[in-house]
């Protein structure tokens, strides 16, 4: 066994402990609230740290001085200091390829439902209240033959473009730099921002949480939309004004949205989002299916195995920390 000490937190199977149990010693901790002193005292002397919502601060990283590598259960990475891990020469992986079709796969599950109204009339139906055909008052919208304008063309957007173009749909996108390959491969047509949110009937968020990208989604962008269209949301909560989204819901702006991800996480008891008839609200479900959160967690394993062992991760995040740790800069003290 190696000397090394991991710290491991949520979406951890007995399997995936095991494997890192061969090779270190682990302490895991389903809820680290649950026991905040022996968690500290733990990342005091760990060389790792492994999991899903993973809550890290420069305060953490002032508890964990021995610390190496850190492998988050995701793909974001928005929660972590990764300056302050920059500048300690901390490493930092993701789990970015394995959830792409799953997330997709959310992704247009949402579009589909929110276009059909399919919880609306689902509860229609468990409510009693179809007892004649039915009429203009329960129609949705079709999807093929639509446009879909999709905001971020990385791998989730590509995937997504995959599944709209086989319901005959025409793709925009706009992203920060062209996808000419994509493009000629599969016929899609990039736009500025405010040319693809008017042109689309249906827009999907894909776009990480970045400077750049936080609340790229207000009021003057909603009402660049048609009034029939529809917004997917499965990036980040924060890349939306949530409290212009629900305006635009209820003012007829924009016909609907479809939501995996919101500003707040768990979503607030009082928020409206859930109880509109417009809106189908999804609790943060993205990747989460069986096989693929596995898949997360498998390649977490591999990549903080690789880390501690001196290897260079698959999944790096920041290649920053990886030079200091080569020998290539000054570790912070």
């Amino acid at each position: 066994m190696n000397s090394k000490r991991v710290v491991a937190v949520r979406r951890l199977k007995p399997w995936h402990l095991d494997r890192l149990q061969e090779r270190f010693h682990v302490d895991y901790f389903e809820e680290p609230d649950h026991d905040p002193m022996a968690y500290r005292e733990a990342l005091h002397k760990a060389h790792g740290l492994i999991g899903g919502k993973l809550q890290v601060s420069p305060g953490t990283l002032d508890d964990a001085p021995h610390l190496e590598a850190v492998a988050t259960i995701s793909v974001g990475y928005d929660n972590l200091p990764v300056d302050e891990m920059n500048r300690r020469g901390i490493v930092l992986t993701n789990t970015p390829d394995v959830l792409t079709e799953t997330t997709a796969d959310t992704g247009f599950l949402l579009l589909m439902a929110t276009a059909r109204r399919l919880v609306e009339l689902t509860d229609f139906v468990r409510q009693g209240h179809w007892t004649q055909h039915v009429s203009e008052a329960q129609f949705g919208h079709d999807v093929h033959g639509k446009t879909l304008g999709l905001v971020g063309m990385g791998r989730i957007g590509q995937a997504i473009a995959r599944r709209a173009l086989g319901f005959g749909m025409q793709v925009r996108y706009t992203h920060a730099s062209p996808k000419p390959e994509f493009e000629s491969r599969w016929g899609v047509e990039r736009r500025d921002c405010e040319t693809l949110l008017g042109e689309s009937d249906f827009v999907c968020l894909t776009v990480p949480l970045t400077p750049q990208t936080e609340y790229l989604i207000g009021a003057d962008q909603l009402r660049c939309m048609k009034p029939s269209s529809i917004l997917i949301n499965i990036a980040r909560g924060r890349v939306v004004d949530e409290a212009a989204l629900v305006h635009a819901l209820k003012e007829g702006v924009i016909a609907g949205a479809g939501l995996d991800v919101y500003e707040r996480e768990p979503l607030p008891a009082d928020s409206p989002l859930p109880r509109m008839s417009n809106v189908v609200a999804l609790p943060h479900v993205g990747s989460a299916t069986f096989e693929t959160r596995d898949a997360m967690a498998r390649c977490a394993v591999d990549n903080l195995c690789q880390a501690l062992d001196g290897e260079k991760p698959h999944d790096l995040v920041n290649a920053e920390a990886w030079a200091l740790r080569q020998g290539h800069g000054s570790l912070a003290t």
